[in-house]
């Protein structure tokens, strides 16, 4: 959405609305941007995104960020998660992360890929059924039109019906 006074986008902004005890500092970080960060609310401030990968991380701790919490990577360390993007392998059980049941293949992008064989799958996989045979070529494709008054095929009904009335109109 455009803001017609300013010519700015609104995707262009996040509202930021800090905790209560930490209002002061981010206030004081707001006013001291050049152009000025403005609120948009008793309690929220409308920021641009390109200055939220630049602010002190502890004015951003708890605050609601376009409807999200902050999370600091500190606090995911000391409540033990896991940092968001962290590849998991195996299968997650009550006593913890089995191992996976088939060993990982490393291949290099020149080199061709490595063969299958019995062992690459799981033991609990099943194959895939055989495909169907093809059906029939028809004359026509599905999708095609053809216009009665000259060769030409269109992909609809619409843009044929269209062009016959425009170019066939006195047949």
């Amino acid at each position: 959405m455009r803001r017609p006074d300013r010519g700015v986008f609104v995707s262009d902004f996040v509202r930021i609305r800090p905790t209560a005890d930490r209002r002061v500092p981010f206030a004081r970080w707001a006013v001291a941007q050049t152009p000025k960060i403005r609120t948009s609310g008793p309690d929220t401030f409308t920021v641009p995104v390109n200055l939220l990968a630049g602010m002190p991380e502890d004015i951003l701790i708890g605050s609601d960020i376009d409807g999200h919490r902050y999370v600091s990577p500190e606090e995911d360390e000391a409540e033990g998660r896991p940092a968001p993007g962290a590849e998991l392998r195996g299968v997650a059980t009550a006593d913890g992360l089995a191992p996976a049941s088939v060993p990982q293949q490393e291949a290099d992008a020149e080199e061709p890929l490595p063969e299958r064989t019995d062992e690459t799958y799981a033991p609990d996989s099943s194959p895939l059924p055989e495909p169907e045979p093809a059906a029939e070529a028809d004359d026509r494709p599905d999708g095609v039109f053809p216009c009665p008054g000259c060769d030409r095929e269109f992909t609809s009904e619409r843009g044929r019906d269209t062009h016959r009335r425009l170019k066939h109109a006195d047949a």
